[in-house]
């Protein structure tokens, strides 16, 4: 499975917006990977590290795709879009 999402946070997908991230991902039993929207051609990197996850760099208004496979991949898609979607001061709600 596979969604595309665009990220809310002002400051992006780093520090809170991506450790909460991480976290989400983590509650899951999925393999779930995350890259760049815009570039076909980007490796995805693992949606449970902290430091793939900051390093891939996106930015407020940029796009991400996210896969994931295993017994909760539609749960855990959903979940990440929710953290991707909702502005920072929110999440700590």
């Amino acid at each position: 499975m596979e969604r595309t999402v665009s990220i809310v946070p002002e400051a992006g997908l780093h520090a809170r917006p991506a450790s909460k991230f991480v976290q989400t991902a983590n509650e899951y039993e999925a393999d779930l990977s995350v890259g760049r929207a815009d570039d076909s051609n980007a490796d995805l990197v693992s949606a449970n590290s902290m430091l793939a996850v900051t390093g891939l760099n996106v930015g407020h208004g940029e796009s991400i795709r996210i896969v994931a496979n295993g017994p909760d991949a539609a749960k855990a898609l959903d979940a990440l879009e929710a953290v991707v979607t909702t502005p920072v001061e929110e999440l700590d709600e």
